[in-house]
């Protein structure tokens, strides 16, 4: 079977909310839109109700130029590379007809990471030991970092990632056939789980142009199994309190985690790897906040690539402007970076102002349980 096309058919249900906002043209138009149609949206949103639980669980950290974190604007760091956190995002929520259902978001599998073109590179340059003990540590596989919240991976009802950057889907999905060098083919780590993904970002995957080739894993689309793959076009919730925003830009199908819970509505991407992209008026990283004034922009994207970096701007308005304010500091509003910046010693003083470290709310509860 093809990957299917209807988003509905997996209980999806699309919203539209920021069509007219995605239309307005001036460009200089738009951001006031954005922010109005986000207003609409997290007011309904709200409305319906909470996840039922959500965890973070720490799965690897990985180098990562300190030049594209912060779009050139950081200064004064000795290394030029920081570490990015990945953590895996397990969510559960009731779907649309009341069924409780598993959402797990991020599973990043370092395997398949390391053959990225980027990332590969890095190891032929630094050599593995450097590569894996400096730039690079895993604290969970994924299935270990499942067993933690009292899941396995047959339990996931829905995989998604913000975008397929160093993700080898091969991995994840199964394959049809044997892999390059294997004698069978694989077997998906997530046998009962549909992988919801933006169209344009599986097109993307299967033909990336040479801009777009570092950060996407060779073959790793090739001969996966499709029955359970959902192309998205846009913006879908996928029930209570969980919905998937297109926030394109830092690639062609990025996507944006939104969810609603006790501490109000939560976003996650890596569209920014700190709080300080998305609020560099407030940042104290030397370079972040006199760059943000001097060019009279209220975010810093990430920008490993830059794919349309107006585009990817707005879209980080628009995660910002669906998010409510944090509890702990009110004037960081909640947007997770999938990938965050830790406030490592060592990499001062490329420190992020505000860390998020993660949300937990509510109990998992492993299906015999429900």
């Amino acid at each position: 079977m093809a990957a299917t096309d209807k988003a509905e058919s997996a209980g999806l249900r699309p919203f539209h909310e920021f069509d007219e906002a995605a239309a307005t043209w001036p460009r200089g138009d738009r951001l006031e839109a954005i922010r109005a149609a986000a207003d609409d949206f997290r007011r309904r949103f709200k409305e319906q109700g909470q996840v039922a639980a959500i965890r973070t669980v720490d799965l690897v950290s990985a180098g990562y130029p300190t030049r594209y974190a912060f779009g050139g604007a950081a200064r004064g760091g000795v290394n030029p590379y920081v570490n990015i956190l990945n953590r895996v995002v397990v969510v559960q929520f009731h779907d649309f007809d009341g069924e409780l259902r598993t959402l797990c978001w991020e599973p990043t599998v370092p395997d398949g990471s390391s053959e990225a073109p980027f990332y590969a590179q890095l190891i032929d340059r630094y050599g593995e030991w450097l590569t894996g003990n400096l730039l690079a540590s895993e604290y969970n596989s994924v299935e270990e970092a499942l067993a933690l919240c009292g899941l396995s991976t047959a339990d996931v009802d829905f995989v998604s990632f913000d975008h397929l950057h160093v993700q080898d889907m091969r991995i994840l999905m199964g394959t049809t056939r044997p892999i390059e060098g294997e004698y069978e083919a694989r077997e998906p780590l997530f046998p009962n789980a549909r992988f919801l993904c933006q169209r344009k970002e599986v097109d993307t995957f299967r033909s990336p142009h040479p801009m777009q080739w570092a950060w996407y894993v060779p073959g790793g689309m090739d001969h996966v199994i499709e029955d359970n793959l959902v192309l998205i076009d846009g913006d879908v919730e996928l029930g209570v309190g969980v919905a998937l925003a297109a926030t394109p830009g830092h690639t062609d199908g990025n996507q944006s985690l939104v969810v609603n819970t006790p501490d109000g509505v939560w976003v996650s991407s890596e569209n920014g790897v700190a709080a300080d992209n998305w609020h560099p008026h407030l940042s104290k990283i030397p370079g972040v906040r006199k760059e943000a004034e001097f060019m009279g922009r209220e975010v810093i994207l990430n920008s490993n690539t830059l794919e349309d970096s107006i585009d990817q701007y707005d879209s980080m308005v628009k995660e910002k402007a669906l998010a409510d304010p944090n509890r702990a500091d009110p004037r960081w509003m909640n947007v997770f970076p999938s990938s965050e910046l830790p406030p490592w010693k060592r990499q001062w003083p490329i420190v992020p102002s505000f860390t998020y470290g993660g949300m937990n709310y509510g109990t998992v509860e492993p299906p015999g349980r429900r």
